[in-house]
């Protein structure tokens, strides 16, 4: 299927409600059309939105966050913790699951930022750069039929508030060869005082009606309210508690490790040698895996062989998105090479 072979849509949120808009992303996908492509552009206001796997307490200060009347947000994709606010534009597009392409779908946001005058360039597992320093980051997300990739903007957001809201770990940030959050992030501003979420909004909107081959331009659908019954239901599923915390139990064996594609923290719970809870907490842009291999541990006996067994199956059989087959090969070694080393007594 070609690109003009799809028909693309656009839609805008108009609220600031990060669970509102969380759940209406979800509800796109859950709702798109097999020839539909979506563009879809919303804002959160003072929010930070961890990724699928990670652990809220850690990623987040939460207190300070609540304290200044913010919210906290879990995303549907695996990756990092971010913070959003009114100086932010997040994208989403969404595809059918074989027209997932990341370089493809990312064009339409490099080549919008260049259309602006700005020398964007892709770099690294999910972020794209200009002048060496951070402006978005991305993610993705696969569903049975559907896909996504979302990201964000970094227009005239309060890089203050990121950096005093958000903990990053010293293995991270070492592992990244930087001193601090705030020294390799940086605003469209810096670079062009007078640039605008507006101008950014229309140069992306004009730039995904381009690549899709759209003979005018794309109509603008506005989506302010829950009164569908299944966008309700979402809207309570990324409202709730458990959902944005998730429950920890006590855990009887802990071991954390930083890999240069992700941080995993794997904790047990064991009774009577088996293993009764097993949680991964992770940054890692693989979300359906991590919950996959956590999943995989439950009421399995807690011995070595039994557990790499299980976890590199999973891996081995997982199809991994456009991951070079030496790529997932190295990963596969790299995290059972740590299980062996830190489960071995």
């Amino acid at each position: 299927m070609k690109n003009k072979e799809l028909k693309a849509k656009f839609v805008t949120g108009t609220g600031y409600d990060p669970w509102f808009n969380l759940a209406l992303e979800e509800y796109l996908l859950h709702y798109l059309k097999k020839n539909e492509i979506i563009l879809y552009l919303w804002q959160n206001d003072n929010t930070v939105v961890i990724g699928r796997n990670q652990n809220a307490w850690q990623e987040c200060r939460i207190g300070d966050l609540e304290a200044k009347k913010g919210k906290l947000a879990r995303r549907l994709s695996g990756g990092g913790a971010v913070f959003h606010d009114l100086g932010n534009l997040n994208y989403t597009i969404l595809m059918p699951r074989q027209r997932y392409n990341l370089k493809e779908q990312l064009k339409v946001i490099l080549t919008a930022l260049q259309n602006l005058g700005f020398e964007a360039e892709f770099s690294g597992r999910n972020d794209i750069l200009c002048q060496g320093k951070k402006i978005s980051g991305t993610a993705y997300y696969f569903g049975e039929k559907t896909a996504y990739i979302h990201g964000t903007v970094l227009v005239d957001s309060d890089l203050a508030k990121l950096v005093s809201y958000l903990k990053v770990s010293d293995a991270k940030i070492k592992s990244k060869g930087i001193d601090s959050v705030k020294a390799r992030v940086m605003n469209l501003s810096q670079i062009e005082p007078q640039i605008t979420i507006k101008a950014v909004k229309e140069s992306i909107k004009n730039s995904f009606a381009e690549i899709y081959s759209q003979s005018q331009l794309l109509a603008e659908t506005k989506i302010n309210n829950i009164s569908d019954k299944s966008l309700k239901k979402l809207y309570a599923k990324y409202s709730s508690w458990e959902w944005r915390f998730g429950k920890s139990p006590d855990f009887d064996i802990s071991i954390n490790h930083h890999f240069d594609w992700g941080g995993i923290e794997l904790k047990l719970k064991l009774s009577s040698g088996i293993i009764e809870e097993a949680v991964i907490y992770s940054d890692a842009m693989y979300a359906d895996l991590i919950e996959k291999l956590s999943k995989s541990l439950l009421n399995k006996v807690f011995e070595l062989p039994v557990i790499i067994e299980s976890l590199e199956k999973i891996m081995i059989n997982y199809s991994w998105p456009q991951v070079k087959a030496q790529t997932r090969e190295l990963i596969i070694k790299e995290f059972i090479a740590w299980l062996r080393k830190e489960l071995k007594n």
